[in-house]
């Protein structure tokens, strides 16, 4: 579904992908794990459209979309749920969710995919017409990931979804992450937290310093003595 073949991305004379080449098989949970400042958040944004490539190409399905602007790729069916969550401050949270349909013109289908949205967190529905800036870290989560699965993608990228969460809440929206994936749409998971990320992946690639140091089945990666002591607490 997804193949990246020798990216690099520069922020100014920073090099911030070197050469990194990666694939996602259609119904997959694909996870990418290192540490601060790695390159993973710099690798989606390249993906939704936001950063341009200086070299390599990025295949989503039948396309070429290194260096598309982000609509057209969100178009293709290419979703991002970005890191610190991103909400709408001052709107509601079915406004935000609105927000996620903004390119589609199926009105009927549209309200059948809020009904989605609200069945998978029943807990944004209740808050529905508060703002969203009045909603704790893992509601905004909730919120932000509802927003993304609005515009119907076939590929969602998943930056941190943790991040700032407490554990139980780290666990509602992992066990999430599975269903969204169930029911039918391939993922690209960004994750600090090694532990939980390698407990839903299918596979896993392990990022340094901008480049692919490690790759394999989650299981191998949990195996790994190198993840083990880098990135799981030595157990």
């Amino acid at each position: 579904m997804l193949s990246i073949q020798d990216l690099n991305v520069y922020y100014g004379s920073i090099h911030a992908l070197k050469g990194v080449s990666l694939e996602v098989n259609e119904g997959e949970i694909v996870t990418l794990i290192g540490a601060n400042g790695a390159g993973k958040s710099t690798l989606l944004k390249t993906l939704s459209g936001l950063l341009k490539p200086k070299e390599g190409t990025i295949h989503y399905q039948d396309s070429v979309i290194s260096g598309k602007p982000a609509q057209s790729i969100v178009k293709l069916g290419v979703s991002q749920v970005p890191e610190g969550r991103r909400v709408f401050a001052d709107m509601t949270v079915e406004e935000n969710i609105e927000l996620g349909a903004y390119l589609r013109k199926d009105k009927e289908e549209i309200g059948k995919d809020f009904k989605k949205v609200y069945s998978i967190f029943p807990r944004l529905y209740e808050r529905r017409k508060q703002t969203a800036g009045t909603l704790s870290g893992g509601e905004q989560q909730m919120l932000a990931m509802g927003r993304a699965i609005m515009a119907r993608p076939k590929l969602l990228l998943l930056d941190e979804p943790s991040m700032g969460l407490a554990p139980l809440m780290v666990k509602t929206i992992f066990e999430t992450v599975k269903d969204i994936s169930k029911a039918g749409t391939t993922i690209l998971l960004v994750e600090q937290n090694a532990h939980i990320a390698l407990s839903i992946a299918d596979r896993g690639y392990v990022i340094e310093t901008g480049r692919v140091i490690l790759s394999g089945t989650a299981a191998e990666l949990q195996a790994s003595e190198e993840v083990k002591n880098a990135y799981l607490g030595g157990h």
